[in-house]
C-alpha cells in the first residue's frame, strides 16, 4: 500500500511561515500562526491514529514548531503595539506618524 501525504501539510508549513514573515504589521498575523499550529495538531491526531497510512509528519511538526514562534514573535509585537498606545496614546503617536511621513517626503521631493 502505498503512502499518502497528511492533509493540510503544505497550509501549515505556508501558514506558519507567513506569520513569522508578516509578523511586524501590528501582530495580525497570529491568526495565520493559529490557524497553522490548530491544523499541525489535527494531522498530528491523524497520524497518531493511523502511522502506517502516512509518511510527511516531519514536515508537519516542523510547521507546528515555526506556528509556535510566529505566536510568540506576534505576542510580543501586540504587547509592545498595546504598551506604546497605552503610554503615549493614539493621538500622539498618529501626530508623530504624520511629522515623520511629511518630513520623509520634503526630503525626497524633487
Amino acid at each position: 500500500m502505498e503512502k499518502k501525504k497528511l492533509p493540510n501539510s503544505k497550509l501549515i508549513y505556508l501558514l506558519a511561515m507567513l506569520s513569522c514573515f508578516l509578523f511586524c504589521f501590528g501582530g495580525f498575523s497570529i491568526l495565520f500562526a493559529l490557524i497553522s499550529y490548530f491544523l499541525a495538531k489535527k494531522s498530528e491526531r491523524i497520524y497518531r491514529e493511523n502511522q502506517d497510512e502516512y509518511h510527511n509528519i516531519k514536515s508537519v511538526k516542523k510547521g507546528k514548531v515555526i506556528a509556535i514562534i510566529g505566536i510568540v514573535l506576534n505576542l510580543i509585537i501586540l504587547g509592545i503595539t498595546i504598551w506604546t498606545l497605552a503610554t503615549i496614546g493614539w493621538d500622539s503617536w498618529s501626530d508623530e506618524f504624520v511629522r515623520r511621513w511629511n518630513a520623509g517626503v520634503e526630503s525626497n521631493s524633487y
